[in-house]
């Protein structure tokens, strides 16, 4: 009951957190520069034209009753119809969606299969030739742009070496070699910043959890390092580490748009930089809406993991 409380705490929590996400967004759309009606109708439409358009998108209505019934269509599901293509917003994500959620899981899995071991040893060779050389790498991961390292392995694996495609994205559906084949280079440009802060908080974690009076009770009772290391330290610095990762899936965000941009994939971070140069205002929106909500979703999953790794949260 302990658990399912606390869960259902932060589920409710999370409420009012949306309906302020809503207010925001629907407050910027409205005060950015622009008409929407204007561009709906074009450079060659007469007041009347743009009037009826203005009807029509129910921009006539007072600003309180425009929320009030944007909320209503948020509150069945419905995203509104963007006004270039008149296509569902909720229809243009599900096609979108596809890729984007490629690159982020691959990006994810590539960034803990190498950022924790990483860390591991670093924290293992302390103050040695390892550790500062893990400790380097981090440091240029932090300080070099995705777009920069993406436009780095265009130029050298696929320019030079002709090994992978330069853009362009196959869904799995097609074969898993001209999927993974497209998403190698994106999801490696992309996961740099993230090997490099996962690989430096499992680092620290473990060094701190090292310290500890048990660890050194742990070694007294002749413990093996590499077991006193596995089960006890990177164990017990369970909760900081996924602290860091649920942080970085939830960033990840920003990378997507800029990564999706240099290799020209079809994903949602593609469709926002589409949206915003065409002032598809409905599309922004709907992306807004769902990039925050995924974010304060990944925040409360990361939440519940942790009365699974430490119990004592809960209460």
């Amino acid at each position: 009951m302990g658990t399912l409380s606390y869960i259902g705490r932060r589920l409710l929590a999370t409420l009012p957190v949306m309906l302020m996400v809503a207010v925001v967004v629907f407050a910027m759309l409205r005060l950015t520069p622009g008409d929407p009606a204007a561009i709906l109708a074009g450079d060659d439409a007469t007041g009347a034209q743009l009037e009826k358009v203005r009807q029509t998108m129910g921009l006539d209505k007072s600003i309180p009753a425009q929320f009030a019934s944007w909320m209503g269509q948020l509150m069945r599901g419905d995203l509104g119809v963007s006004l270039l293509s008149g296509t569902p917003v909720r229809q243009m994500i599900g096609i979108r969606m596809g890729p984007t959620l490629a690159l982020a899981l691959c990006t994810i899995a590539l960034a803990i299969m190498v950022a924790l071991p990483l860390g591991v040893i670093a924290a293992s060779q302390r103050a040695r030739w390892l550790d500062r050389l893990v400790m380097t790498l981090s440091a240029l991961g932090f300080s070099v742009p995705t777009f920069v390292v993406a436009y780095l392995l265009i130029y050298l694996f696929s320019m030079k070496m002709g090994w992978f495609p330069v853009q362009g994205y196959k869904p799995l559906a097609e074969g898993i070699w001209p999927f993974a084949q497209r998403l190698v280079l994106p999801a490696l440009a992309l996961s740099g910043i993230y090997i490099a802060l996962v690989a430096r908080i499992t680092r620290s974690s473990i060094l701190e959890v090292m310290g500890e009076d048990f660890i050194r009770t742990v070694r007294a009772k002749g413990a093996k390092d590499s077991t006193i290391l596995l089960r006890h330290a990177l164990r017990n610095a369970a909760v900081s580490i996924v602290t860091i990762i649920g942080i970085g899936v939830a960033s990840l965000i920003t990378g997507v748009v800029v990564t999706e941009s240099v290799f020209n994939l079809p994903g949602l971070g593609r469709l926002v930089v589409e949206a915003v140069l065409a002032r598809d205002y409905p599309v922004i929106q709907g992306l807004i809406l769902l990039f925050s909500f995924s974010y304060i979703l990944i925040n409360l999953l990361v939440d519940v993991l942790y009365t699974v790794l430490d119990p004592r949260i809960r209460y």
